[in-house]
């Protein structure tokens, strides 16, 4: 259980969909950095009896037990109350630590109200973690089976006293077990078709674990191995890599969590070409992920928005006439887009997209969500038919650059 971890998340502002818990998904990002896996999380609200219970669940589950919010002055603030309940011991002054919010609030020349005296209460028997953000102290314990630690609900406090101090902390306590991680990202197979191809590999209980998480058309398989050593976890890890690329292929386009705009660049760079890009119904999506990249400029040429009928006629050279004849969203025209975009540019490849990403506009022949995406390089024009409606507006443009990103990387080479 020392290599295991709960997150309790406490606050009503993270129910009623206010506020969202980016809290959680930072913890359990920098716990795998430790070795530590994340087995239980949840959002709790502001109630003793409720953080009690969320404690006590989670101290059977896990040796290690993280709270964030509830620390600050306020009524609904009760973390500490709630942790003094669970050790069974009483709340403590520390003067230390109202000295020290004294001199916070000197600094920025803010009196101190005597609500904020809550926050020198500590459950007896902990440890003060300090906060040089904030006025709320971390609260620290741990005995031979468990540690809890509780910090600031404010992500800027929390990260800060969870890097400076509780990582080491935490990192003692589970030294016994490595964990290794490693994200396989893939494109252009369902989640039903990777789980039929991959067979028991997914099965609960298995070390590698695999997990597998799914985003607007891009799936994630997370393998996590434990094991006595780092080498022996990374290793237990890339033998099952090296399978899933066995019976995956080309749908992996990286094992290492990139981006396709990230996969892209560095295929380009490697293969010393360049990219021009010529948009429609995507807006300049595709020129934005790419440029998002640092060092694109290193590949990227430019890019056309050419979202009328006159700005294709005009900029890319699209005939008047291919328009009038097969649409503007046509396999026609893609093609024609891409090739006017390479000769205009000088680039070595050119993506063009064109569709109809609603709500509006589409009919029974070209429904929405029907897009073509052409890539143009020196061995000729190809395009593609997509169908990714009926779906809203931003989800048919995301699937759509996408697709124009996987096409580019399978052209030049998985």
């Amino acid at each position: 259980m020392k290599n295991n971890a709960a997150i309790i998340s406490v606050g009503n502002e993270l129910l009623n969909g206010h506020t969202l818990d980016t809290n959680s998904n930072w913890l359990q990002q920098r716990l795998l950095t430790a070795s530590v896996q994340v087995i239980y999380s949840c959002c709790i609200t502001d109630e003793i009896s409720e953080i009690k219970a969320a404690i006590e669940y989670a101290s059977q589950k896990a040796g290690i037990i993280l709270i964030t919010g509830g620390l600050g002055p306020t009524d609904d603030d009760i973390t500490r109350n709630a942790i003094a309940e669970f050790l069974n011991v009483e709340l403590v002054h520390h003067p230390q630590i109202e000295e020290e919010m004294r001199k916070f609030f000197a600094r920025i020349n803010r009196p101190m109200v005597e609500k904020n005296k809550i926050q020198a209460y500590l459950p007896a028997g902990t440890e003060v973690i300090n906060n040089p953000l904030g006025t709320a102290p971390g609260i620290f314990y741990s005995d031979r089976d468990k540690i809890i630690a509780s910090m600031p609900g404010v992500p800027s406090e929390m990260k800060r006293m969870f890097d400076e101090t509780i990582l080491k902390k935490i990192e003692n306590f589970a030294k016994n077990a490595q964990v290794f991680v490693k994200k396989l990202k893939i494109i252009g197979a369902s989640e039903s078709n990777i789980a039929e191809k991959i067979g028991n590999m997914m099965e609960r209980g298995r070390n590698p674990l695999i997990n597998c998480t799914v985003d607007c058309g891009i799936i994630t398989l997370h393998i996590i191995a434990t094991a006595d050593t780092k080498n022996a976890a990374e290793k237990l890890v890339n033998d099952d890599a090296a399978k899933l690329s066995a019976l995956l292929g080309e749908f992996i386009y990286s094992f290492d969590g990139e981006s396709l705009a990230e996969v892209v660049g560095k295929k380009l760079l490697q293969h010393k070409k360049t990219l021009a890009t010529a948009e429609s119904c995507t807006g300049g999506l595709i020129a934005k992920q790419i440029t998002d990249i640092p060092g694109s400029s290193g590949y990227f040429k430019c890019g056309w928005i050419t979202y009328s009928n006159e700005a294709k006629i005009s900029q890319l050279g699209v005939k008047k006439e291919l328009i009038e004849q097969f649409g503007a969203v046509s396999s026609e025209v893609a093609t024609a887009m891409a090739a006017g975009a390479r000769e205009k540019s000088g680039a070595d490849f050119a993506a063009a997209v064109t569709g109809i990403a609603g709500p509006t506009g589409g009919s029974e022949q070209k429904p929405i969500g029907l897009v073509y995406i052409a890539i143009a390089s020196e061995k000729g024009v190809e395009a593609e038919k997509f169908l990714f409606g009926p779906r809203d507006r931003d989800f048919i443009r995301q699937r759509t650059y996408q697709n124009a990103l996987n096409l580019l990387r399978l052209r030049l080479g998985v």
